[in-house]
């Protein structure tokens, strides 16, 4: 038998499908907002029809620039980046990135960073008076490491993620998905605010606040001095994250943090995670999430799975451990 009669075969066998606040998507392997552009970018590297949903860039009301260079560092195990939102603004988002995605068989999320909740809502209300067919929702970045308003000052204020939803939640019917930091001590206040405020889903995690030095000059490496780390290395952080959440809010969450291969993947799914985003993967691999995808068709396979729900929120914790507070 053929690789691609094996891979024939064992996609006949799992269903990988989900299903988020109604939204039913083909399957859990999304791509993270700021890693795959918006999508164009990396069209000719991949299949984007069979990513299960893209997640966009950032968008701010106007276009920004972003950062000044140095912007990226690589990290053992990650990247260090202070991009600071750069974007084209929703009036281009809408006229020319929307309907390029629209050509696609695959679901979008756009994904709105702001510096005022007043902001947050004027981008909500412009893309959703021009959403194409399969825009079926919105992230709202509320944990931004890298700009100076907004960002962190949103999402390490409980107070300010509560105004923040239920300034949205009116404007759409749409999936709202709230991108929560894990630079707090504990995010369970932070997935039960989104709860109790109206959001159908959270997004763990962004990235961790990070700084690299250049011992020769003695200066930091990026231009903002700190700047934010994704990659492997932030994957046990993200997990324990997920974790934490779940035990807070019956909310789906949505993982993210360090995901290369499909067994990345499991362990958020048997946490609790309903949907992963491939993120700083796409950098190396730009079609690191169609891999994934039949990946984890194998692997589910191979475990005896027939769809999803054989193995999400099946994290096995002995009462010893318990009793430790775990």
């Amino acid at each position: 038998m053929s690789v691609n009669e094996k891979s024939s075969k064992s996609a006949t066998t799992v269903n990988l499908g989900i299903e988020i606040a109604g939204v039913r998507f083909a399957n859990p392997i999304f791509v993270a907002s700021g890693t795959f552009g918006y999508g164009s970018e990396a069209a000719r590297f991949c299949d984007i029809s069979g990513i299960g949903a893209i997640v966009t860039k950032s968008v701010s009301w106007n276009p920004r620039p972003g950062n000044f260079p140095r912007r990226i560092v690589e990290t053992p195990s990650g990247m260090l980046n202070s991009i600071g939102l750069a974007n084209v603004g929703v009036d281009a988002f809408v006229t020319e990135k929307l309907p390029y995605l629209a050509e696609f068989d695959t679901k979008i999320i756009a994904n709105i960073a702001a510096s005022s909740v007043g902001e947050y809502c004027s981008v909500l209300e412009k893309i959703e008076a021009n959403a194409t067919g399969n825009l079926v929702g919105y992230e709202i970045n509320v944990s931004c490491p890298n700009v100076k308003d907004g960002g962190l000052s949103f999402g390490t204020n409980v107070g300010m993620v509560e105004e923040v939803v239920r300034a949205l939640r009116p404007l759409t019917k749409k999936l709202l998905a709230i991108k929560l930091t894990p630079n707090v001590t504990s995010v369970a206040p932070f997935a039960q605010a989104c709860e109790d405020c109206g959001a159908d889903a959270i997004s763990l995690i962004n990235t961790v606040v990070g700084m690299s030095v250049d011992i020769r000059t003695k200066r930091p490496r990026l231009s903002t001095v700190t700047g934010g780390l994704s990659g492997p290395a932030i994957r046990p952080i993200a997990i324990a994250k997920v974790y934490e959440a779940r035990k807070a809010t019956k909310l789906p969450i949505i993982g993210i943090g360090g995901i290369a291969t499909a067994s990345d993947a499991m362990e958020f799914f048997i946490v609790g995670a309903s949907a992963v985003q491939i993120g700083t993967m796409n950098f190396v691999h730009p079609d690191a999430s169609i891999r994934v995808r039949d990946e984890l068709t194998q692997l589910l396979t191979s475990q005896g799975c027939s769809s999803m729900k054989d193995v999400i929120g099946t994290l096995e914790v002995s009462g010893e451990m318990r009793s430790l507070g775990w």
